[in-house]
């Protein structure tokens, strides 16, 4: 399964867009208003929870510089990844789209698509003022 969320303009620049994105930390921020749960475990690794969820912990995999951040399931039964592409618009300002990709049996993923298109298009939306 392949989702993504649609484009969003930063007024950051390329570098501090990525910068932020690198800090997991920073996730806290975008999160949606329904998380019940948000703990950072190491420097490249999170914990959360949406309310009616199971805890999903996600852990930075993968990282070129000013570009791209891939986040992976860490543990758990399910292998997926949220892949941030980070593109230049001008000096002071970027734009992002996430990607989700995972592979899932066909119930599952009918069960997901919906709150997981959800949850990075929140995200998405929640960058400009956060970044």
């Amino acid at each position: 399964m392949k989702l993504e969320s649609s484009r969003t303009t930063i007024p950051k620049s390329q570098q501090e867009t990525f910068d932020f994105l690198s800090d997991v930390k920073n996730f806290e921020k975008l999160m949606p208003e329904n998380i019940s749960k948000f703990e950072v475990l190491e420097n490249d690794k999170f914990l959360f929870a949406l309310k009616g969820m199971p805890e999903i912990v996600l852990k930075k995999k993968e990282a070129v510089p000013n570009s791209k951040i891939v986040l992976g399931a860490a543990g758990g039964k399910l292998d997926f990844a949220l892949i941030a592409d980070i593109d230049q618009v001008t000096e002071s300002s970027s734009e992002v789209k996430l990607t989700f990709e995972g592979e899932f049996n066909a119930m599952m993923g009918m069960m997901i698509k919906s709150p997981i298109q959800k949850f990075i298009e929140t995200l998405v939306t929640k960058m400009p003022q956060e970044v």
